[in-house]
C-alpha cells in the first residue's frame, strides 16, 4: 500500500496500512490522485460557497489540507485564520510555500496528528471546519466529535466525500466508502443538526453535507 497525505483529506488523507504499528494515525488510502487531476474535480471557491462559507467567516479549521486546494480558497474568504492540519509533512510544506507564492497571510498550516491528538484549539473557538474526503476513517464519528468540540454554538460543519459508486476514477474501496446516509448518522451521533435539504450534489464525483452545531 502506497502512503498518501491527509485532506482534504484523501486527497485530503495520509494512509499506511492498519497493522502498521508505533506510528500515528493515518487514513485508510483511497489512493491519492496527482494535484492535477485532484484539483480537476472541483472549484473550491464555488464549493464554499455552496455551504455558505463565502461571507461572515472569521476562523477556521481544515481537518487534512492536503495539496491546499480548498486552504487557499478558504483564506480569501476567512477574516480571521484558517488553521489547516495535516499529518504529513510534505503537504503542509507545499501548502506554504503556496501561500507565500500567493502573499497569503492568514492561514497556519501545522503538521499535526488530529487523529490521535485532536486540533489543539480551543473549545468554541471556530466558525466553521471542514472535513473533505476524510470520513472513510475508522473513526469517523470522533473526528466529528472533535469539530463540534472546537466550533461556535451555530457554527457550520461542512463534509465532502466520493460518491459511493464504484465507477469513480478514484476514492477509498467500497467497503469503507461511506454513504451520504451514513455521515449523516456519524453527525448526529456526534451532536449536530441536520436538515435534508443541506446535502448537496458535488459533480462530477462527490456529495456535500452541511452539519450545524446546536446553540445549546
Amino acid at each position: 500500500m502506497r502512503l498518501v497525505s491527509i485532506h482534504g483529506a484523501i486527497e485530503h488523507s495520509t494512509v499506511v496500512p492498519e497493522s502498521t504499528k508505533g506510528n500515528p494515525m493515518k487514513v485508510r488510502d483511497s489512493g491519492m490522485p496527482e494535484e492535477e487531476m485532484w484539483a480537476g474535480f472541483f472549484d473550491p471557491a464555488k464549493v464554499l460557497a455552496i455551504f455558505g462559507l463565502d461571507r461572515g467567516v472569521e476562523n477556521l479549521v481544515e481537518f487534512g489540507c492536503g495539496y491546499g486546494t480548498f486552504t487557499l480558497a478558504a483564506a480569501e474568504i476567512a477574516a480571521g485564520t484558517v488553521h489547516a492540519l495535516d499529518i504529513e509533512p510534505e503537504m503542509v510544506s507545499i501548502v506554504q510555500q503556496k501561500c507565500r507564492e500567493a502573499g497569503i497571510t492568514n492561514v497556519q498550516a501545522t503538521v499535526r496528528d488530529f487523529v490521535a491528538e485532536g486540533t489543539g484549539l480551543a473549545d468554541n473557538s471556530m466558525d466553521a471546519a471542514l472535513l473533505f474526503n476524510i470520513l472513510h476513517h475508522k473513526e469517523p464519528a470522533a473526528l466529528m466529535k472533535e469539530a463540534l468540540r472546537v466550533l461556535k454554538p451555530n457554527s457550520i460543519l461542512a463534509v465532502i466525500h466520493w460518491d459511493y459508486d464504484p465507477t469513480t476514477p478514484r476514492g477509498p474501496a467500497m467497503e469503507m466508502r461511506p454513504r451520504p446516509e451514513q455521515c449523516i448518522e456519524w453527525g448526529k451521533e456526534a451532536g449536530f443538526l441536520f436538515n435534508e435539504r443541506n446535502r448537496y450534489d458535488l459533480p462530477p464525483y462527490h456529495y456535500g453535507l452541511l452539519f450545524r452545531k446546536p446553540f445549546t
